[in-house]
């Protein structure tokens, strides 16, 4: 894959999880990376970015950008041929899921999608929507046909009222795709992730991932995990997959991007062999019927989320992704290590 380094592209939520391993592979091949981020000022949180640039061929400017503020990514975006809009929030836990997960989505999107249409230097876009815009819940892989998702199934069964940052990221790609079809100035290619894991390049990293993972070892999950269905990717085989996205020229249309169909307690399982004599990682399913008695309790798991994730097989077709991104899937086992051990290092397990 040939890498044009003529034109600067612009990433967007350039300080995210996700985002800051694209940057890292753009410019160790040369490229200059608009990094568009809340407040160019902020160092400690573009610290990992700088040391990368410092380190690397290419070059790194920060611009200062709103998702909710329209125009504010004009001045980023100035001369870039190829946009990467990866900035959408993922947390779980909200009070209000229009504010919060909605409306940073949507009109986040629609901000981007809009000053690229109009941006005579931009030929294409990349978005970040998710596996989350294919599915709600593990249930929903048993309603597709044959039993598994593919990139021609849209997500119906997410609300505001349930699952709103699934709803979120469906309502957003929907967006991307309108105003990509109703314009011919950039092409929309969409990459969907399943559940990201592996190292963030961030000294404190907040993507929802580590939560998950930090319970593997601080003793949540001791008594067991549930064996709820869902798919991997390692953060890194995400970000080459958003690289060959942005520059091969046959790329289009969406991209399941996952690893691994797999489960909670799999995951957790992929630790015993380094970590197990050390930490309190989990050993046994905690049966289904436990988690719906006290999941509401204890972790404001909704009910029917239990009923339909846990015990039920995840399956996706990733086939695609390998085909026309030439993408490549490291063990999870991998993954979830070299994640383990930074969290440990960071001191995420108090002892």
């Amino acid at each position: 894959m040939k890498i044009s380094t003529d034109a600067p592209v612009l990433v967007t939520g350039a300080t995210g999880y996700v985002a800051g391993w694209l940057v890292k592979d753009l410019l160790e091949a040369g490229v200059t990376v608009h990094a568009a981020v809340r407040n160019p000022d902020a160092t400690d949180k573009l610290a990992h970015l700088i040391r990368i640039a410092d380190e690397t061929p290419g070059s790194l400017r920060f611009f200062k950008a709103d998702l909710l503020q329209p125009g504010s990514y004009e001045e980023a975006m100035r001369g870039c041929a190829v946009v990467f809009h990866t900035a959408s929030p993922f947390t779980i836990d909200v009070k209000d899921p229009q504010k919060e997960l909605i409306d940073p989505a949507v009109m986040g999107t629609r901000n981007v999608l809009e000053t690229a249409a109009a941006t005579p230097s931009v030929q294409r876009v990349v978005v970040t929507s998710s596996c989350a815009a294919i599915y709600t819940d593990a249930i929903d892989c048993e309603k597709a046909p044959g039993g598994v998702l593919t990139e021609d199934i849209w997500n119906t069964t997410a609300s505001l009222a349930y699952q709103p940052y699934s709803y979120s990221k469906t309502l957003a790609e929907k967006e991307a795709w309108k105003i990509a079809e109703g314009q011919d100035q950039f092409k929309l290619v969409t990459v969907n992730p399943s559940l990201v894991i592996g190292p963030a390049l961030a000294d404190k990293p907040t993507s929802e991932s580590f939560n998950i993972v930090r319970q593997m070892g601080d003793g949540t999950m001791k008594p067991g995990a549930p064996k709820l269905g869902l798919g991997v990717v390692d953060v890194r085989d995400l970000a080459k997959a958003h690289v060959a996205a942005g520059f091969l020229e046959s790329a289009e249309g969406r991209h399941i991007v996952s690893g691994h169909n797999t489960n909670l307690l799999e995951l957790g399982k992929s630790l015993l062999e380094k970590y197990g004599d050390r930490y309190p990682i989990p050993r046994k399913s905690l049966p289904k019927w436990i988690v719906w008695a006290v999941g509401p309790i204890i972790g404001g798991i909704p009910r029917k989320f239990v009923t339909n994730n846990v015990d039920i097989k995840w399956r996706a077709d990733n086939s695609k992704s390998k085909r026309t991104l030439g993408a490549s899937y490291r063990p999870f086992k991998d993954s979830m290590e070299d994640m383990f051990q930074q969290m440990i290092e960071a001191g995420a397990f108090r002892r």
